[in-house]
């Protein structure tokens, strides 16, 4: 059990990294950049979840091969996703970046149409399911559900994480906080208003991991749902309104401090 010293200690210390790394020179090393090119809410809901659904791996390749897949898009993704035929969309079967195929790049964009054109669109539907759930879990899972609803190749199912099989879903819980999150430093966008961001989960993945055990934070070993909850239950203790704003403060830390 931690000392009430070391809970202030601990509190200031993860401040003040937020708010080092909360800022806009952090959107020029990381993925963030990619929808920070477009001011059109759609442009940006997708350009995110694309550069998302990818974000693992060293940062540079990420930021290089979502650049190229919004290029394909003509850097307009909203009007290419919502007009694009069968065969345009069959040109991403030459996309790939590690295991993230073509095959899977052509689902992901095919989903994305049929969430645009027949759901309203990736706000409507993730805003839909939390005011129907008032669960980030049950939310990701119901979207997951609808997202694979389309005939599709069951190796593509792996990129898209699964809570209900414990899954971290690191890259959907950091699409949420860029979408969910607002503040004065405008790196997360806030334009998804029916979601609470004292809601988000954590986006947990190694450098998160790792450094929230070393600071006391999470005990358990597995980078799983359950730590995810356990961790983010954690930050609320220090932030009740905004406890994924600690991103920053553990990804920071153990990414450009080696922490």
């Amino acid at each position: 059990m931690q000392s009430a010293l070391d809970f202030f200690e601990i509190r200031d210390f993860l401040e003040e990294k937020y708010s080092y790394y909360n800022r806009q020179e952090f959107i020029k090393s990381d993925p963030i950049q990619i929808p920070h090119q477009f001011t059109d809410e759609r442009d940006i809901e997708i350009s995110s979840f694309l550069t998302a659904s990818i974000a693992w791996g060293r940062r540079v390749m990420i930021i290089r091969k979502a650049y190229e897949l919004i290029q394909m898009m003509d850097n307009k993704p909203a009007e290419f996703l919502t007009n694009a035929s069968l065969s345009d969309l069959r040109k991403f079967n030459g996309f790939q970046y590690r295991t993230f195929l073509g095959v899977d790049t052509y689902y992901f964009l095919k989903s994305l149409q049929n969430i645009y054109n027949n759901y309203g669109g990736l706000k409507e539907v993730f805003e839909s399911a939390y005011s129907e759930t008032g669960s980030i879990k049950l939310t990701l899972i119901q979207f997951r559900k609808l997202f694979f609803s389309l005939d599709h190749y069951e190796r593509t199912r792996k990129h898209v994480p699964d809570p209900e099989k414990s899954a971290a879903a690191k890259r959907l819980n950091m699409f949420l906080r860029w979408m969910v999150r607002k503040d004065d430093r405008h790196v997360d966008f806030g334009i998804w208003k029916r979601i609470p961001a004292s809601n988000l989960l954590i986006p947990l993945d190694i450098h998160t991991g790792n450094v929230a055990r070393k600071l006391g934070l999470l005990s358990r070993k597995q980078n799983d749902w359950k730590a995810v909850e356990e961790l983010t239950s954690r930050l609320r203790q220090f932030d009740t309104e905004d406890p994924s704003k600690y991103d920053f403060a553990l990804f920071g830390l153990g990414v450009f401090e080696g922490f």
